[in-house]
């Protein structure tokens, strides 16, 4: 699907497209979604009082990401693969501000050290250096400064046809909210709907010494996608931080 077809494709969106040009194109590939629900109080440790915790039920939820990042590039420029390209995996909560639900990171990891270095320069989003091994059926990633650990042994299912509301919940967002030591970020986004396969766990092995009070156990849903092409926006400053 072209740009522009990705563009006018807008009926999904929880509200209107952006006025300004997009201004970077990526490609978010074969993603493995896992899923928590937490404890309020210590997920609140976390994230800047100025963004509220956004609830499903009542309940706020945790997910972890692992995809593969490909031809990352700005708007008018050719992608360059030993930048453009590398594996991620994000740890991520669902906040509001303004009414606008979004998500936000805990963490950031990748796969490349320059390509972390570049998008925390530019976006001031927490990306760090992991080393990160992906095959068809395992992801398993390892940071020796943070003594993080991530092992997935995984079956991809059948498509998901139809998606309850809570899958659409956790997978389509279309801003984030990024706290810095001075400012609240807002990143907008674009793509079309997360196509879902269902996964399967064979193995899950996550030790992540700072999250311990906040994921303790197996996720609790598990999903699959082949990916998704995003557009995104420059950041844009909303408010000045106060972490909790």
């Amino acid at each position: 699907m072209t740009i522009r077809e990705i563009l006018n494709t807008v009926d999904h969106r929880p509200w209107k497209m952006p006025n300004e040009k997009w201004k970077f194109y990526q490609e978010w590939n074969n993603a493995i979604f896992l899923h928590w629900q937490v404890e309020l109080s210590e997920l609140k440790k976390f994230v800047p009082s100025e963004l509220e915790i956004d609830l499903f039920d009542g309940k706020p939820w945790i997910s972890v990401v692992a995809f593969t990042m490909e031809k990352i590039r700005p708007k008018n420029l050719p992608s360059f693969s030993p930048i453009s390209n590398f594996d991620e995996i994000n740890i991520r909560t669902y906040v509001k501000y303004n009414n606008k639900t979004g998500v936000y990171f805990l963490s950031i990891e990748g796969g490349k050290s320059l390509p972390c270095k570049i998008a925390k320069g530019m976006s001031e989003l927490p990306y760090r250096f992991s080393k990160i091994k992906r095959t068809e059926n395992q992801y398993e990633s390892n940071n020796s400064e943070f003594n993080d650990k991530l092992n997935i042994q995984f079956g991809i299912g059948k498509e998901t046809t139809e998606k309850t509301e809570l899958e659409k919940w956790l997978t389509e967002r279309y801003a984030l909210f990024q706290g810095t030591e001075k400012s609240i970020n807002e990143f907008e986004i674009h793509h079309l709907e997360w196509p879902i396969n269902e996964l399967e766990l064979t193995n899950f092995e996550f030790n992540y010494p700072r999250f311990k009070n906040l994921i303790k156990n197996d996720p609790i849903k598990t999903q699959f996608s082949k990916g998704v092409k995003v557009l995104a926006w420059e950041k844009n400053k909303l408010a000045t931080t106060r972490y909790m």
